[in-house]
């Protein structure tokens, strides 16, 4: 689990602000405004970033943003690298999906810009878009 002012800035792609519909899937239809927050494995090792895989582990953050439009916002980390690894590779909306992608729209995220994730606790984060 991460540590209280932990930081870990991530860049973002084509497929995180489009999640929902710049995808190679047919697990289900086209959804858009959906977006997630990448983790670098080595990230996610270095700060202990677990996913649901790990019995035990924690996978969810309450989440605010230094704009003010997140307020308190559950984010899973979830996915891996491999089946069975225990190490998140994204940051997305609990039960909403569109949660990020409707941030990414408010602050104008566009490719290329990065954004801030900082611990205020162990499971407590804050966004920046930098």
């Amino acid at each position: 689990m991460p540590n209280t002012n932990d930081i870990l800035i991530t860049t973002l792609r084509k497929a995180h602000l489009e999640w929902g519909s710049h995808r190679h899937t047919t697990s289900r239809g086209t959804v858009y405004g959906e977006g997630y927050l990448q983790i670098p494995i080595a990230k996610a090792r270095l700060l202990n970033i677990t996913n649901s895989n790990l019995n035990g582990g924690n996978i969810t953050y309450v989440c605010n943003s230094s704009d003010g439009f997140l307020n308190n916002v559950e984010l899973k980390a979830t996915g891996s690298m491999a089946s069975g690894n225990i190490y998140a590779k994204q940051f997305q909306g609990s039960g909403n999906l569109k949660v990020l992608g409707d941030w990414f729209s408010l602050v104008n995220a566009v490719i290329g810009d990065k954004v801030e994730i900082k611990w205020t606790s162990p499971t407590q984060i804050i966004l920046t878009k930098l």
